[in-house]
């Protein structure tokens, strides 16, 4: 058996904002030229830096919430930050919290979810997905390169278009998305997450002839153990 691919340490944002119809979360549209998830309707998110683990103190786990403040500036406009000294460290993200004194404000995230691309995929991730609510003097946008389109969608309205055919949305952004979909506001949705422990979701593949199913933890609270994947096996 060949050895399985590292999983790379990233985050992902699901960033929120009450509407008159209810939650919406802002999303973007991935490049079709991206290497993973080309075309499809995501959360913002990336890999974790050096720097990250730096502004986090040297604390791994501090680290992935670092790596999702970053990625909201990087990839939504957004600064989830207040007032501080960072400690010193390399990157232009590090460079813009230092000119304005402020560090990240990490502390205001809600873990969501822990998402491990299975062992057989050849790129794989190490994802913790958090929630953060939209500040209301900050408009999000997307970054015209890896992301070529953005919306604020009810989570609802999102997996409705999947099924319809109109979004490419992958497995674990439709399941989150489903989870998300169970709240109708911010708070709510903080208070559910805040509440209730993550349990780590490393999906266990097999092929049948209804297609690629996907078999994941129950404890994780997704409404199931197995589900039909939908999508290519790259996730």
């Amino acid at each position: 058996m060949s050895t399985p691919a590292p999983a790379r340490p990233a985050s992902t944002v699901l960033l929120l904002r009450d509407a008159p119809a209810g939650l919406e979360v802002f999303m973007v549209v991935r490049h079709a030229a991206t290497d993973f998830a080309g075309g499809a309707l995501v959360f913002p998110g990336g890999s974790v830096d050096a720097a990250d683990r730096i502004l986090a103190g040297g604390d791994d786990q501090g680290a992935f919430r670092v790596a999702a403040v970053r990625e909201t500036w990087e990839e939504c406009g957004v600064l989830l930050a207040r007032p501080g000294a960072p400690p010193a460290a390399e990157g232009a993200f590090a460079a813009m919290l230092a000119a304005r004194g402020l560090v990240p404000e990490s502390d205001g995230l809600a873990h969501f979810a822990h998402w491990i691309t299975p062992v057989p995929v050849p790129k794989r991730f190490d994802t913790h997905f958090f929630l953060a609510a939209a500040p209301a003097d900050q408009d999000a946008l997307h970054d015209g390169h890896e992301a070529v389109d953005s919306v604020w969608i009810r989570p609802a309205d999102a997996l409705a278009a999947a099924e319809a055919g109109a979004r490419k949305v992958v497995f674990p952004t439709r399941m989150n998305l489903t989870k998300l979909a169970r709240h109708d506001s911010v708070a709510e949705a903080f208070a559910a997450a805040r509440a209730t422990p993550v349990v780590t979701v490393l999906p266990e593949m097999r092929m049948t002839p209804a297609g690629r199913i996907l078999r994941i933890p129950a404890a994780a609270g997704y409404g199931g153990e197995e589900f039909l994947a939908g999508d290519p096996p790259s996730m």
